[in-house]
């Protein structure tokens, strides 16, 4: 009597492996986060490793081909290049005034006082790094609304659309932690204010404030940890997040087209 077999069914436990690292490599390399992310996808095969080498942002800075609008000032207004460019400025200003600046509650009025009126360009190192601050807050809040208002967030530009996101937070908390480091009245009340805002937080009131500001009243604990978050932590993921998104923007083609 003749044996058939049922055609698709596995003969042995080699093609019943076989089997489960496809289905493996598919939920793995071919999900929608998968390819919200990478976009050329997992480089198995020549067209994929092709790709690869095309969309590298290290070998061809500029996509080979852009839409006629890119190159049109209206279409983005420069607002993502100039929130750069102010980033750019505050590093620069910062470092600066690190020279003349210690983080202690029995100095850090002194040195800025010292450094308006004693430092040559003092004054002026001051004010570019304040007004840098809060140009490149509005520069980011008009870069996001663009980008909303324009669908460019929308597929396949969804995952550089919450690196954005992220970074419009990090520009809010850098500039919240710069508040306090001129420790005058108006820096220790804003920063109480948040403090307050902090310990209200349901369930981790107590721990938000003993984490962020090192107790429960303003004091050195809370200044050193402002400047350390605002000269190093903070600065220094938001040019990680910056490269990964400038990243994704030349992976995924260049500027979205309008509406």
């Amino acid at each position: 009597m003749a044996v058939y077999e049922e055609p698709g069914r596995p003969r042995n436990w080699q093609e019943r492996l076989a089997i489960w690292r496809d289905r493996l490599y598919d939920r793995l390399f071919h999900n929608y986060i998968w390819r919200s992310i990478f976009r050329s996808g997992f480089p198995n095969t020549p067209r994929n490793q092709m790709l690869v080498v095309a969309t590298n942002i290290f070998l061809h800075l500029h996509p080979t081909r852009i839409h006629r609008t890119h190159v049109k000032v209206t279409h983005t207004y420069c607002l993502g290049g100039l929130s750069f460019f102010m980033f750019i400025v505050l590093t620069v200003t910062g470092v600066l005034l690190m020279f003349y600046y210690v983080p202690d509650v029995n100095r850090a009025w002194r040195d800025i006082a010292a450094l308006e009126t004693n430092v040559r360009f003092g004054l002026l190192m001051r004010n570019l790094h304040r007004w840098s601050a809060h140009g490149m807050v509005i520069l980011v809040f008009l870069h996001m609304m663009r980008v909303f208002y324009t669908g460019a967030y929308k597929p396949p530009r969804e995952f550089n659309w919450v690196v954005g996101v992220a970074l419009l937070f990090l520009t809010l908390l850098m500039s919240f932690t710069g508040y306090l480091l001129p420790w005058d009245q108006l820096a220790i009340w804003a920063i109480t204010v948040g403090h307050g805002i902090g310990g209200s937080t349901p369930y981790f009131g107590d721990e938000v404030q003993q984490v962020l500001f090192g107790g429960f009243e303003i004091g050195q604990n809370a200044l050193i940890r402002f400047y350390t978050l605002h000269v190093l932590g903070l600065p220094l993921l938001s040019a990680i997040l910056m490269a990964v998104h400038f990243w994704r923007i030349r992976r995924d083609g260049g500027l979205a087209r309008p509406l």
